[in-house]
């Protein structure tokens, strides 16, 4: 068992409130396929119930065991949840980055020596600095702010590292063209990232859990998708919805 009930790593609530989406950058969060997220906002969790569902998680075969057999969480849960695309071409990318020759093109900004840490950018940074464009801003600024949202949004939301200020920069050249932006699946890489928190916080024994909690939280609203062998014959699988919460769905349909 954990020591103690886990502690959050997201700052959705922190970037929700220090930065509000700026009504003309809307168009293209809107473009690039994050938009549902933004409106999603903050969730209050129940880290008990995280807790307890990391205790039974299981790194061998990516299922929680119970005593109906097993769980786990499934691209459909993504799609559905989160309203990211799950049918695309995968989201890959070198992590062999120019930091200050990549965020003075797409960002517009090199940024200082104690906003990077490695490869990764404080995203207080960013809500900071690069919050608001200018009353004369035109599209390419526009566009750049539009990125600084996406990856603070990413940072804060869907792959926050271990303390939940920094966010990769290895996102940021798949943010070079927020409409193919849109044709990634992202679904996919946010569900292994969720699948690799998992895994690290039930074989640390740790305090604290990453990767995108609302997915897991939400996803047990659901009931996921269950079978009395994850890895049996396909044709036995028996898929199992509960109805989602009402607050979700009234977002999801905003």
């Amino acid at each position: 068992m954990l020591p103690e009930v886990l502690r959050p790593r997201q700052q959705m609530r922190a970037f929700l409130s220090q930065w509000r989406m700026d009504p003309r950058i809307r168009p293209y969060v809107i473009r690039a396929g994050f938009y549902g997220i933004y409106r999603l906002g903050h969730i209050i969790i129940d880290w008990p119930l995280i807790t307890c569902r990391v205790e039974r998680w299981r790194p061998e075969t990516h299922t929680f065991h119970v005593l109906i057999g097993e769980m786990t969480i499934t691209l459909q849960d993504v799609a559905i949840i989160l309203g990211l695309r799950i049918n695309k071409p995968a989201v890959t990318r070198t992590c062999v980055l120019d930091v200050a020759e990549l965020c003075g093109e797409l960002l517009g900004v090199t940024p200082p020596a104690d906003a990077l840490r490695g490869l990764t950018i404080s995203i207080r940074w960013l809500c900071q600095q690069l919050s608001t464009p200018g009353p004369d801003a035109d599209e390419v600024d526009l566009e750049r702010s539009a990125r600084e949202f996406i990856l603070a949004l990413m940072g804060s939301f869907l792959f926050p590292n271990k303390k939940g200020v920094h966010v990769h920069l290895c996102f940021l050249p798949l943010l070079r063209d927020l409409t193919r932006t849109s044709t990634y699946s992202w679904g996919g890489v946010v569900l292994a990232h969720t699948y690799r928190e998992l895994c690290r916080a039930s074989l640390d024994r740790g305090c604290g859990i990453s990767g995108c909690i609302t997915l897991i939280h939400y996803g047990l609203g659901r009931g996921f998708t269950w079978a009395d062998s994850i890895l049996g014959d396909l044709r036995h699988i028996q898929h199992h919805h509960c109805r989602m919460p009402y607050m979700m769905l009234m977002r999801m349909a905003l």
